[in-house]
C-alpha cells in the first residue's frame, strides 16, 4: 500500500478484523445449516431403507423361487442400494462442510483474536495493517471471501500497478 493513501487508524483495522470474523461466522452458521439439512436427508433416506428392508424381510416368508433373470425383490434390493449409494455420497459432503465449518471457524477466530492484539499493543495504522497483511497471507484468507475483497488481496494489486508504471516507463525508452 502506498504512503500516500489516507492514514487509516488502529481503530479501523481493529473493526476490520472484527467485520472480517463476523463474516466467516455468518458463513458457518450459513454451512451449519446446510449441513443439517444434508443430515435430515440422510435420516429420512435411513428410514426408508429401514422401511423397504422390513417390507422385503417380511416378503421372503415364502418358498423360494425359481431363479430367474430379475425379480421384483431383485429390482428393489438395487433401488435400496442405489439409495445408499446417495446416502454415502450425501455423507461425505456432510464431512466435507464440517471440514469447512472448522476452518472458517479457525480463521474467524484467529481475525478475532488478531484484532484484539492489534487494540492492544499496535500504535499506528501501518503497523497495524503489516499486521493484518500477514495473518491473511499466512491463513490464506483470500480463499475465504468469495464476495469481498481482503486487505492482502488489496495491497497486492496496488504492488503491481506501481510496477507496471515503471515497467511501462522501461518500455518507453526502448
Amino acid at each position: 500500500m502506498s504512503d500516500d493513501g489516507p492514514d487509516l487508524s488502529v481503530d479501523e483495522f481493529v473493526e476490520y478484523c472484527r467485520t472480517q470474523a463476523g463474516l466467516l461466522s455468518g458463513r458457518v452458521e450459513t454451512m451449519s445449516d446446510e449441513a443439517a439439512a444434508l443430515l435430515d436427508e440422510i435420516d429420512d433416506e435411513m428410514t426408508e431403507i429401514q422401511q423397504r428392508l422390513d417390507e422385503h424381510a417380511e416378503g421372503v416368508t415364502g418358498p423360494q423361487s425359481p431363479p430367474s433373470t430379475q425379480t421384483p425383490a431383485d429390482a428393489e434390493l438395487d433401488d435400496i442400494e442405489d439409495v445408499q449409494s446417495n446416502l454415502e455420497t450425501k455423507q461425505a459432503l456432510v464431512e466435507a462442510k464440517q471440514t469447512r465449518i472448522e476452518a472458517f471457524q479457525a480463521l474467524a477466530a484467529g481475525y478475532a483474536d488478531l484484532g484484539a492484539e492489534i487494540e492492544s499493543t499496535v500504535d499506528n495504522g501501518q503497523d497495524a495493517l503489516q499486521r493484518i497483511v500477514e495473518f491473511e497471507a499466512d491463513q490464506n484468507a483470500p480463499a475465504y471471501f468469495d464476495e469481498r475483497q481482503t486487505l492482502l488481496e488489496t495491497v497486492a494489486t496496488e504492488e503491481p500497478e506501481a510496477t507496471d508504471d515503471a515497467g511501462a516507463a522501461d518500455d518507453a525508452e526502448d
